[in-house]
């Protein structure tokens, strides 16, 4: 069957596009050109992009430069297309012109289509995009989709996780294990401490991304194409971002100077830094979980996480820790993103980076997997898993390093030649002790108990 079509006209020339699509010439050219990859942008920057346009109508119309009933026009489409599925209408990839002029006609041309199905005549680049340039409101889209993702999304992820963390601490600050350095045995440690390591952590992360949050929600809009602000009239970036504010879970700013924002994107580097630092984090507690889950016979097997699927097409009864495994090929997305980033952040030349598409993408794509793995590794791995404290308990009477505490009374030789013996002969630390030494036993019960060592000498404590 024949695909009905439609011939519109841009400054190029005709074009030929789909009679169905709400989007027009400009659209269909980038559709036609950039075929590259079929990635297209996040919903998210796009919800953001039509926060602008909503924005600059509306100021437009305050500032009398745009008459009402267009004002509304544009106002009443952006409305009907955040209520439809919205991302069908956006079909321009990730890798297009760098400047992301596709996208912004994109979002041109689809409002004004869907306000000219309405019965009202608009122009997509002077009255849907009166005041902006492309150049002025991609990177401007960027800030606000990554500073309201970061805000609705990650942070909040990000504190559930502390929060089932510290749970799972509390619910067990009595267990004692054997700590580990270099994967060998160390002085032993309340497992509430480790946890703890763990959410002192995530809170640094979060502290991170509100510092770098202060920055995302300053925006070069009225730049426009070199950050001049050739074509923006006085008045059009206050009232803007009073509208965006207005239907914005974040407020926003002017960034103090136009001309850095439209080139470069030092701040969306920072933001991908600390999500990548974000990533590391989850990575180390993923895989802490998977040695600490390791077994269940000849691994360390401390904790049992829930079992949620099969492990094995051939291996019966094996259960793998999925979860963590899923977490940390997320984590290495996130890290592998930033190095993307990295590079689009060093493409500013001259007066505009142009690698703000990829940018965009990398970034809330950070953002989504440090939230959802955030969210994932607290519900189906933490705040489900079995704590073994018996299991923890059994090989610390027989862990060498105990004799540590002995050290101050009697010298490291004398200790380690007490350890490597009680080792040899696969007695307690405490039996050979009491034979080697002059202490009496009140005291070397206390300087052996792994309680009163993982609790840093200071006295046995529940």
């Amino acid at each position: 069957m024949k695909r009905r079509t439609r011939i519109e006209h841009d400054s190029m020339g005709e074009v030929v596009l789909p009679e169905s699509a709400l989007y027009g010439p400009q659209t269909q050219r980038a559709l036609n050109n950039f075929t590259i990859s079929d990635q297209k942008m996040d919903r998210r920057f796009i919800h953001s992009l039509l926060l602008i346009k909503r924005g600059a109508a509306e100021a437009n119309r305050k500032l009398g430069l745009l008459a009402p009933e267009k004002a509304a026009a544009i106002l009443a489409a952006i409305d009907k297309l955040e209520k439809d599925e919205i991302m069908v209408h956006f079909p321009v990839p990730v890798l297009q012109t760098g400047s992301g002029t596709s996208t912004n006609m994109n979002a041109n041309e689809v409002i004004a289509r869907v306000a000219v199905l309405g019965g009202m005549s608009l122009s997509p680049n002077d009255e849907v995009n009166m005041g902006q340039s492309s150049n002025d409101v991609i990177p401007s889209a960027l800030h606000i989709s990554s500073a309201i993702q970061i805000h609705t999304e990650v942070i909040p992820a990000l504190g559930m996780l502390i929060e089932t963390i510290e749970a799972t601490a509390q619910n067990h600050h009595q267990v004692v294990k054997t700590g580990r350095t270099h994967l060998m045995d160390a002085l032993p440690i309340r497992l509430k401490h480790e946890l703890r390591a763990w959410s002192s952590q995530l809170e640094d992360n979060i502290n991170r991304l509100k510092s770098s949050l202060t920055r995302l929600q300053k925006l070069p809009l009225g730049g426009t194409a070199v950050g001049s602000g050739v074509n923006c009239a006085p008045g059009f970036v206050d009232n803007t971002l009073a509208s965006l504010n207005k239907h914005s879970a974040v407020e926003f700013e002017p960034m103090d100077s136009a001309y850095k924002g439209l080139s470069s994107i030092d701040t969306v580097l920072e933001t991908s830094g600390h999500l990548k630092t974000c990533a590391v984090t989850l990575m180390k507690i993923a895989n802490d979980l998977r040695w600490m889950n390791s077994g269940p016979q000849s691994g360390l097997a401390e904790i049992r996480l829930k079992p949620l699927q099969p492990g094995s097409s051939i291996m019966v009864d094996k259960v793998n820790p999925v979860i963590p495994e899923a977490v940390c090929m997320a984590a290495a997305r996130v890290i592998g993103n930033d190095l993307s980033i990295t590079i689009a952040a060093q493409s500013g030349n001259f007066q505009l980076n142009t690698m703000l598409p990829l940018a965009a993408s990398d970034l809330l794509n950070s953002g989504e997997l440090i939230a959802n793995g955030s969210l994932s590794l607290g519900e189906k791995a933490i705040g489900s898993m079995e704590v073994l404290g018996e299991h923890m308990e059994e090989p610390l009477s027989k862990n060498p390093v105990l004799i540590t505490s002995l050290s101050p009374y009697i010298g490291y030789m004398k200790a380690a030649d007490i350890a490597k013996k009680a080792r040899k002969e696969n007695r307690s630390l405490l039996e050979v002790a009491q034979q080697e030494t002059d202490l009496d036993h009140e005291l070397l019960s206390k300087l052996l108990d792994p309680r009163y060592l993982a609790d840093g000498g200071k006295g046995i404590s529940e």
